[in-house]
């Protein structure tokens, strides 16, 4: 990047931007309300307001197309700004690996404990252990192996797009990078089509269906890093992402295009969706370099946000784990299934216990693994400071 493109794009790409926490933190809390409550107990025997609000938690699974635009975003933006650097590959590879890997690996083994004495109602098998120890789970289905721990594809996915977009960024220009993302967009779309019309399935998530959302974001990083005035092509991508997604949603609810069974739905949902949460980051950044920048600094939902990824990967095993605990103490709140107030009960306890252990680890297991990070750096051979995204460093589910 040139001085004067540092120039132009420093407004939006700072060093800190604290409102891709709160991006962050939405996105995590669209997920835990979707698994804590929609997904756990459904809508049988609820009255009408409590349906509602249950129901109103079915979209959360959103929040990983959010993820996975946020995580494309930011990463490509650390690759583009060190990408002239002779240590570019050691240096992102151990730093990756200092922030996944060390509370990744830990989850692996807790499963495999609590699941070896029986101390959770699901039981994880070691194939599907072994697999996800190498980030496959999101195509456990291919070996014959079911994806007993829900979360882990995403994250198998985000893995892929660490070990293969790398080496991408290093080769391609700039201009061939938003070429890239532009291809691999298509090629998704087009790859989700052919599955539905040859009724293919199409897993939890497999790699080369859903990574259009890594694509956009990096499609955004590269292009907020162009000559011009970037606020104005930030804009522009704000305004198109969300016009040309919600306007693929409105015109094709008549036609299917919410039902994941149908073709256009198969097709061309991820990408409404993914444009959409491509065009929130974009009004994300704008609004945070602006008066109006209170708007996206939300102290809550940026803490949520900085602990997301503890959140996002314990959430599902301590719901499980607080539903046992109640149901031991207090018998009564057990069953909460079409019960309001006990759902309620047993999503608060769940909610409070994930964010306290969340928190715990973020501060006394990994931050020890975060702060080695510095021991990597090459600083005799660093070229000139270019400004980089440090909330990067925080993972994107």
């Amino acid at each position: 990047m040139s001085a004067g493109n540092k120039t132009v794009a420093g407004n939006l790409i700072r060093p800190v931007m604290p409102e891709l926490d709160t991006v962050r933190g939405i996105a995590v809390l669209l997920v835990v309300l979707f698994h804590g409550l929609y997904f756990a107990y459904g809508l049988a025997g609820l009255s009408f307001l409590p349906r509602l609000l249950v129901a109103s938690t079915a979209p959360g699974w959103v929040g990983v197309n959010l993820f996975f635009v946020l995580s494309g975003f930011l990463i490509t933006g650390i690759l583009l700004d060190t990408r002239e650097r002779p240590d570019y590959f050691r240096r992102f590879y151990i730093r990756r690996a200092l922030r996944i890997l060390p509370l990744y690996y830990g989850v692996l083994l807790l499963l495999a404990v609590l699941s070896h004495f029986g101390w959770m109602d699901r039981h994880v098998g070691w194939p599907f252990l072994a697999l996800s120890f190498i980030y496959l789970s999101n195509v456990c289905g291919l070996f014959g192996v079911p994806l007993q721990y829900g979360v882990l594809w995403s994250l198998a996915v985000e893995e892929h797009f660490y070990l293969l977009w790398p080496a991408a960024v290093r080769k391609l220009s700039r201009r061939a990078v938003i070429c890239a993302a532009g291809a691999v967009c298509l090629a998704c779309a087009g790859l989700r089509l052919l599955y539905a019309l040859r009724g293919y399935d199409m897993g939890p998530g497999y790699t080369w269906l859903v990574a259009d959302g890594l694509a956009m974001g990096a499609l955004l990083a590269a292009l907020a890093r162009g000559p011009g005035d970037q606020r104005l092509a930030t804009k522009r991508v704000a305004a198109g992402a969300l016009a040309l997604g919600g306007g693929m949603l409105a015109l094709g609810a008549p036609f299917g295009i919410f039902l994941a069974g149908h073709v256009l739905g198969s097709t061309l949902r991820e990408t409404a969706l993914d444009l959409l949460c491509l065009g929130v980051i974009s009004a994300a950044l704008l609004l945070g370099t602006s008066p109006w920048k209170a708007l996206v600094n939300r102290p809550v939902l940026q803490f949520l946000g900085r602990i997301s990824y503890g959140i996002y990967l314990i959430h599902m095993l301590v719901f499980e784990a607080s539903d046992h605990l109640l149901a031991r103490l207090a018998p009564g709140l057990s069953s909460p299934q079409g019960h309001f107030g006990l759902i309620m009960i047993h999503f608060c306890t769940g909610m409070v216990l994930t964010v306290a252990l969340a928190s715990l680890s973020r501060r006394y297991f990994e931050q020890p693994f975060l702060r080695l990070k510095s021991r990597f750096e090459n600083k005799a051979s660093e070229p000139a400071p270019a400004p980089k995204a440090a909330s990067g460093d925080l993972q994107a589910v």
